[in-house]
């Protein structure tokens, strides 16, 4: 059976495991060998990162042919409109093309998320507003460019959920150890 690993990454965070010492990496967190991430997220990112000794597993999770979700709450600068959340919705043209169309819609402040260190700026004349976002794809800084290209620029970024893994609980720098398996992806579904 695979080992797979739920963590939760925190800011400022290599999403590796080795490192020059300069900065915090995942083995500052998860002491268990022969797991690596199935995916990444980048050092200002937080959130759910998953770890595997399973080739395969690593392989359906981060392969983008999977077409697996991935959910995001996104803080971002100013209050996008359903003009905005729609553009989201229906794809953005980046400069590598277009992206495939996400889930997007306002949520209210999380209550239940935990302050960042270091905060994230506060500007008493630009307000502030959070998104979930759904992607099924996973560009180099996809989130922070969509939301730039809509003109409200990404201010914290934390993925809650890959597929059927969340993470619930978890604080950051926690852990938890699941079932492994590999999860059915979209591609599979339509065989």
């Amino acid at each position: 059976m695979a080992r797979l690993i739920l963590l939760n990454k925190p800011y400022d965070v290599l999403c590796q495991f080795s490192g020059d010492g300069s900065r915090a990496t995942l083995a500052d967190f998860v002491n268990v060998k022969g797991v690596y991430p199935a995916g990444r997220l980048d050092r200002d990112s937080e959130g759910l990162v998953l770890l595997t000794d399973d080739g395969h597993l690593q392989a359906r999770i981060s392969d983008p042919a999977q077409k697996m979700a991935k959910t995001y709450l996104v803080q971002v600068e100013g209050i996008p409109d359903e003009g905005a959340l729609a553009a989201l919705r229906g794809g953005v043209t980046l400069k590598d093309g277009p992206t495939r169309p996400a889930g997007a819609r306002a949520i209210s402040p999380p209550g239940w998320l935990w302050p960042r260190e270091p905060p994230v700026r506060f500007r008493k004349t630009v307000p502030d507003a959070w998104i979930e976002l759904t992607l099924r794809e996973g560009r180099n800084r996809q989130i922070r460019r969509m939301t730039a290209a809509i003109g409200h620029p990404t201010l914290r970024l934390i993925r809650i959920r890959i597929g059927e893994w969340s993470l619930d609980g978890l604080l950051p720098g926690a852990w938890r150890e699941t079932a492994g398996r590999a999860p059915i992806g979209l591609a599979d579904q339509a065989r």
